[in-house]
C-alpha cells in the first residue's frame, strides 16, 4: 500500500514538473546584425530592401550535363554584411576588422560650419566614411583652425557641444587620406568635401552623383535628396542633414548604376589614352625664322 501511494505521488509530480527557463546570455540580442541595423537607421534598411528586390537572381544556371556551374570569383553580396562594423569610437580597437571591410569602394560626406567674421566662409565640421555595405568606417567631428562663428545647426546638425571633444583638423585629414588612398570614392559634390579637407583624389577614382550624366537634369546637377527620392524612393535631409545617411544614399545610387557607370569610366580612360598616343606620334613642326615679325617685314 505504501509502494502504491509513492508511485502515485511520483506520477503526479512528473505531470506538474516544468523545466526551468534558460536565462538569455547578455549580448545575445546583438548577434543579429539585421535587427541592429534596422534599429540604427530605418532609412538604410529601406534602401537595402529596395536594392535587394531589384537585384537579379544570383543562382548559378545548370549546365547541359545537369551539373551546377560554380563561380570561383563570385562577388559577395554587397548588402548583406556578416556583422556591423563599429563606429569611430571603437576604431582603435578593431582596426583589423575595419580594414577587412573597407573593400575597394568608400562613400564620403562632410558637414560644414561657418568661420570668418561674417561666418560666410565654410570649414569642415564633420566627416563620415561608409563602406559598400553602408557600415560606418569613420565618423568624426572636426575642430576647425579658425574660430567658428556659425554652426549652421539647421543644416549641418552640428552643435557647440559636438566640437568640444572634436579632433584636430590635421589628425582627421591624415586619417581620411589614409582611408581613401587607392580606393574608389563615392559622394555628392565631392569637390566641396575634398576642398574642405585640403585633399585631392584621382579623377578616375571619383564617382560623384552630382556629375553623373544620367542624374543630371537639363545639364545641371541636382540635390542629393531629389536623387534619393526619384531613384531610390526614400526621403532624406528632412531637416538637419545626417552625413551617415547622405553617404549611404550616395553609395546605393552608385551601386544601382555601377555596371554602366564603370563602363563609361573605362571608355573615358581608353579615349584619353588614344588621344595621348596620337599626340605623341605627331612631330612638332619646326618653326622657321623668328617667332615674331621683324621690323623689316613690317
Amino acid at each position: 500500500m505504501a509502494i502504491y501511494s509513492t508511485r502515485k505521488v511520483a506520477e503526479a509530480a512528473a505531470k506538474t514538473y516544468t523545466e526551468p527557463k534558460k536565462k538569455k546570455k547578455k549580448g545575445s540580442e546583438m548577434k543579429n546584425p539585421k535587427k541592429q541595423l534596422q534599429q540604427l537607421n530605418p532609412n538604410w534598411t529601406q534602401l537595402r530592401q529596395k536594392l535587394q528586390s531589384s537585384k537579379p537572381s544570383t543562382e548559378n544556371p545548370k549546365s547541359i550535363l545537369g551539373k551546377r556551374k560554380e563561380r570561383s570569383n563570385a562577388e559577395p553580396d554587397e548588402l548583406q554584411p556578416n556583422s556591423l562594423i563599429p563606429t569611430s569610437s571603437d576604431f582603435r580597437y578593431l582596426t583589423h576588422q575595419i580594414l577587412d571591410s573597407l573593400a575597394d569602394v568608400l562613400a564620403m560626406d562632410c558637414e560644414m560650419v561657418g568661420v570668418s567674421p561674417l561666418g560666410n566662409k565654410s570649414a569642415l565640421g564633420r566627416v563620415t566614411l561608409v563602406n559598400k555595405w553602408g557600415n560606418v568606417i569613420y565618423d568624426e567631428h572636426v575642430r576647425p583652425v579658425d574660430r567658428v562663428v556659425d554652426f549652421r545647426t539647421d543644416i549641418s546638425g552640428i552643435r557647440p557641444r559636438d566640437l568640444r571633444r572634436a579632433k584636430d583638423f590635421r589628425v582627421v585629414q591624415k586619417k581620411v587620406a589614409e582611408l581613401i588612398k587607392g580606393r574608389i570614392l563615392v559622394g555628392h559634390a565631392l569637390r566641396n568635401d575634398l576642398k574642405a579637407l585640403l585633399l585631392s583624389h584621382p579623377k578616375t577614382d571619383i564617382r560623384d552623383t552630382s556629375e553623373y550624366q544620367p542624374f543630371l537634369k537639363e545639364g545641371r546637377s541636382r540635390a542629393l535628396r531629389h536623387l534619393a527620392d526619384e531613384f531610390l524612393g526614400v526621403t532624406i535631409q528632412n531637416g538637419e542633414h545626417c552625413p551617415i545617411e547622405d553617404a549611404r544614399a550616395a553609395m546605393v545610387l552608385y551601386q544601382k548604376n555601377k555596371k554602366v557607370w564603370e563602363r563609361s569610366i573605362k571608355d573615358f580612360i581608353r579615349l584619353k589614352q588614344k588621344q595621348k598616343k596620337r599626340k605623341s606620334r605627331k612631330k612638332p613642326r619646326e618653326r622657321e625664322g623668328a617667332a615674331y615679325p621683324t621690323s623689316e617685314a613690317l
